[in-house]
């Protein structure tokens, strides 16, 4: 009989080939006094053990070619090493508490992850992973753990897939460079650093598949499906035939959209359509120029306040702007103002909120931060000179912040032109729509805003009151349910009265299932991971706008699951 597991696919593509299951579980930590005479040795292990897990970080071979952003994840775990919430922090608890360098690292992580989980952010909050995986190195060479198959075997894992609790990029770079055809974890999400890496290297992947390694034989077959988050044990020949044959049409796909590479994107009706791309890292650019010429409709920059003691300098902040306005060589660049949450705060020394999902996080805390926000704006018109630029403003609520950051940005080009530093005078200035009042008041808004931006992530999980990345109630998450639908139009028919753009850059833009729903409501302005650009550029091609918007309405009012699983099947057919 088949066995069918299902989990989040992060990383689309089919894969077939025999289990591996990686054990590597970690003993539980034990605790016991060091005497006092003792405690400088005890130091010195802790200390060895970063130096082996330093060491084995960078024995991680990468191929000559191998882009820079996947370079990156390795990178990452080699600065977390360094940084002094690991490399110092558990010394100060070994000394205090007198106890061995096990239960001090075990303390520390517990303490970071407890941050972590607090985190309202679904990116940010994913970075525990990271820490708990460079914990989990440090623990290995405190107890001299031998090294795993896949990081001294070259050939045993060629065409299989393995399943493990869970991976760290360095696993999956070492896994990828063995030759596996995909992988298996029980825990993890669709924005974890060993997910992202996946996607980027190719390799089939579904992650949140609880209890697999215990349902799961060594070397048993099995099937992969990394789009649907589908895995297949003991399937029959049809099975592995349908599957064939997806993989074939996939390829085939693939080989279809290098032709939409550097073309434009209308439609049938000769509607235009402008395609962004949303990056985070600068070395993200360089999947935006693989598909073309695109502009950038989120630029995140939480990323320059990341595992520092200190908030970035405005200097810093102008370098990485500058470095993505040359890269674009004249298409725009949307800078999205920092988007931290209460849980996270560079030298405020404010404990973490009870809630931060509804706490002082991205415009709010940019307002009662000025130290952390005036800085950024500074940099960003600053930028403004050397291409066009625009800012966006996460997490607005209320006409009162839109002037807030209105009067800061005049007020900070006051100072530039006072220091005799060139800005745009005429820099557009755009909001994020993510909060349901924001949506509801989006008229206003638009009276007062250069553009808006649908974030559809908080968006949904705001008006649905889920948490999308909480595996217990993320079934709840859905983009088609009717009150996110009429709240979606309801901004861009705002924006169409205001005559200003409304672009969307939330995972639904780059999601191919939405594309005609979302032309037919009169979207023209889509941001989405470059990955996704040639696929949603083909969907545009494919569609007749007029007939959309006559089809659509229907959709939106349409609250019975079934009758709008068949409304949007008719989408299909109509474009």
């Amino acid at each position: 009989m088949t066995l069918a597991l299902h989990g989040i696919g992060v990383s689309a593509g089919i894969a077939s080939g025999p289990v591996h299951v990686l054990h590597r579980e970690l003993p539980e930590v034990p605790y016991y006094p060091i005497a006092a005479n003792a405690i400088d040795t005890e130091v010195t292990r802790y200390r060895l053990a970063v130096d082996l897990a330093r060491t084995q970080l960078r024995a991680v071979g990468l191929p000559a070619g191998t882009p820079s952003d996947i370079a990156e994840f390795i990178e990452t775990h080699l600065l977390m090493l360094d940084d002094v919430t690991l490399s110092e922090r558990p010394l100060e608890i070994i000394r205090a508490e007198g106890c061995n360098a096990e239960w001090a690292l075990k303390l520390q992580c517990d303490a970071l992850c407890r941050v972590f989980d607090e985190m309202d952010d679904p990116y940010l909050r994913t970075r525990r992973d990271d820490v708990a995986h460079v914990v989990t190195r440090i623990q290995l060479a405190l107890i001299n753990e031998s090294p795993q198959p896949h990081e001294t075997e070259t050939d045993a894992l060629i065409g299989h897939i393995v399943v493990a609790d869970d991976l760290s990029p360095a696993d999956v770079v070492l896994l990828q460079q063995r030759g596996i055809a995909g992988f298996v974890t029980e825990f993890g999400g669709p924005l974890s650093h060993s997910a992202i890496l996946a996607r980027n290297l190719g390799l089939p992947a579904v992650v949140g598949v609880h209890g697999a390694r215990g349902l799961l034989d060594e070397d048993e077959i099995i099937i992969l499906d990394g789009g649907s988050g589908i895995l297949l044990a003991n399937a029959d020949e049809r099975a592995h035939a349908f599957y064939d044959e997806r993989a074939r049409a996939r390829q085939r796909s693939r080989d279809e959209l290098a032709s939409f590479i550097g073309t434009a994107a209308v439609t049938r009706d000769g509607q235009p359509v402008e395609l962004m791309a949303n990056i985070e890292l600068r070395e993200d650019l360089d999947a935006v120029r693989a598909s073309g010429r695109h502009g950038i409709g989120l630029y995140r920059t939480e990323f320059l306040y990341m595992n520092r003691p200190a908030p970035p300098t405005e200097e810093e902040h102008l370098a990485a702007y500058r470095a993505a306005v040359e890269a674009l060589d004249g298409e725009t660049l949307t800078v999205r103002t920092m988007d931290l949450g209460a849980d996270k705060q560079i030298g405020s020394g404010r404990s973490v909120a009870s809630n931060p999902a509804l706490g002082l996080r991205g415009i709010r805390l940019c307002l009662n931060e000025p130290n952390l926000f005036l800085p950024q704006v500074r940099a960003i018109l600053r930028a403004s000179v050397l291409g066009p630029v625009e800012i966006m403003v996460p997490m607005i609520s209320s006409l009162t912040e839109i002037q807030q950051v209105q009067n800061v940005i005049e007020l900070t080009k006051q100072s530039l032109a006072r220091d005799g530093l060139p800005y745009d005078p005429n820099i557009r200035v755009g909001g994020m729509i993510e909060v349901p009042a924001a949506a509801l008041c989006a008229d206003v808004f638009a009276e007062y805003l250069d553009f808006l931006s649908i974030g559809t992530n908080d968006l949904i999980q705001y008006t649905l009151a889920i948490d999308r990345v909480d595996d217990e109630v993320n079934y709840l998450y859905d983009a088609l349910n009717p009150g996110v639908l009429k709240l979606i139009q309801g901004v861009i028919e705002a924006g169409e009265r205001a005559g200003i753009p409304v672009s969307m850059c939330g995972e639904m833009a780059g999601d191919a299932r939405y594309t005609r729903l979302l032309l037919g409501m009169g979207l023209r302005r889509f941001s989405m991971h470059p990955s996704s650009l040639l696929e949603i550029k083909r969907v545009i091609t494919e569609c007749d706008c007029r007939q959309l918007r006559e089809q659509v309405p229907a959709v939106v009012r349409e609250g019975r699951p079934e009758k709008l699983r068949e409304l949007m099947n008719n989408l299909d057919r109509v474009a």
